[in-house]
């Protein structure tokens, strides 16, 4: 039972973690497609900034998990 409340619990940080990215990665792609669009003078298109974000999201969710962790002995308190 304990095995499976570590591993629940590791889910849902992690969950949390790439829900969370998913988001901001969108929102700053909407921002960044509406501005290049209006310097551009072409019409707002709002698929393309989810796509976009979508994909931008994978990559980084792909590059965060072949970077290795930290392996200083000190935790960095903030």
């Amino acid at each position: 039972m304990l095995r499976y409340k570590k591993d629940l619990k590791k889910f849902e940080v992690n969950f949390m973690r790439y829900l969370g990215t998913l988001f901001w990665t969108v929102l700053l792609m909407e921002m960044l497609t509406y501005v290049a669009g209006s310097m551009l003078g072409v019409s707002f298109q709002f698929e393309t900034g989810i796509i976009l974000g979508v994909i931008s999201t994978v990559l980084i969710i792909i590059i965060s998990s072949i970077l290795p962790e930290p392996s200083g002995g000190k935790e960095v308190v903030h």
